[in-house]
């Protein structure tokens, strides 16, 4: 433990690669959760797209042993992946479920809620990111219906049982956790769980750091920067666990996530400047990411979506 937390801030990053096979044969899960800081443990998603071969377990899955039950930060992709992790969770306690929260409105954060929903769990999440999924849930479903295969039985769409707007503060056990909505960032209703006394925060999507950060029509990539700088470097965390990508420290996120905006920004900028047009845009130098999961996905798609923010601003 004491060896992971050293590696968490002192260490080269960990690369990850698309390439490498599923870590966790015998589970659903991509790979087995893992201890971050006692008491918090992460199943660490694949940080290639979602696959048949890692069951839509590309992002973190991650839980808080309070003393008084656990609280679990993402549903998971699927009824399995739910159901996988929480057979994980029973390894490691005997306290129950008692909360889940989803980190936003996508279907890899959202499609397990009903598995936790049969288990009596309730689930929460930020207003912006429960209408995300109540407007993406039937194309999320179908998606995964697709890729993952007989790994989508059993999964069906269901809401969140609880909303927030800015900040939830949850006492259970020894621990006090901060559901918190730093500001737009990523996409609607970005929630982080943070907890002071540990230093620690479950980023979520407002933090990457292995794999390239995706730019979504309708992100306001400026708004991610101020809120990053004001609210996020602010609380200095010790530890962060991205939504993506293995543990690490703010000034590894940050320099793979805000830096990479400053960056794309600064590109895009010029490009504008001199009369550029959204076909060039495309080409905008990004190789200095190139070594990031992803990238080829990505890279070209964010630079347009950029493009579009920033022409009129």
């Amino acid at each position: 433990m004491r060896a992971l937390a050293l590696l968490l801030l002192t260490a080269a990053p960990v690369l990850a690669s698309e390439d490498i096979p599923d870590q966790y044969p015998q589970s659903v899960l991509y790979s087995k959760p893992v201890e971050v800081i006692p008491h918090v443990f992460s199943a660490i998603g694949a940080t290639a797209p979602p696959t048949y071969e890692n069951a839509g377990h590309n992002n973190n899955l991650s839980f808080i042993v309070t003393g008084d039950g656990v609280v679990v930060v993402n549903s998971g992709a699927s009824w399995k992946l739910a159901e996988a992790l929480h057979t994980e969770i029973k390894t490691v306690t005997d306290q129950p479920v008692r909360l889940v929260i989803v980190e936003n409105g996508q279907g890899h954060a959202m499609l397990g809620n009903g598995y936790w929903a049969a288990q009596g769990v309730p689930i929460l999440a930020h207003d912006e990111a429960a209408e995300e999924f109540a407007d993406g849930a039937a194309q999320d479903l179908a998606a995964l219906q697709r890729y993952a295969r007989e790994n989508a039985e059993g999964t069906v769409i269901t809401p969140p049982s609880e909303t927030f707007s800015d900040r939830r503060v949850i006492t259970m056990g020894d621990v006090t956790i901060e559901v918190l909505h730093l500001g737009p960032a990523h996409s609607p209703g970005d929630t982080q769980v943070w907890i002071p006394d540990w230093s620690l925060m479950i980023a979520g999507d407002i933090a990457f750091h292995e794999r390239m950060p995706p730019i979504f029509e309708g992100t306001c990539t400026a708004c991610w920067i101020e809120t990053w700088d004001s609210a996020l470097v602010p609380l200095a965390p010790t530890y962060v666990i991205p939504g993506h990508g293995h543990p690490t420290n703010l000034a590894q996120v940050q320099r793979y996530t805000r830096d990479y905006l400053l960056d794309l920004r600064a590109k895009i900028g010029a490009h504008i400047e001199d009369g550029g047009d959204l076909a060039g845009a495309y080409y905008v130098d990004q190789s200095r990411w190139s070594h990031l999961d992803t990238f080829e996905e990505l890279a070209t798609r964010n630079a347009g979506v950029v493009f579009a923010e920033m022409e009129f601003e």
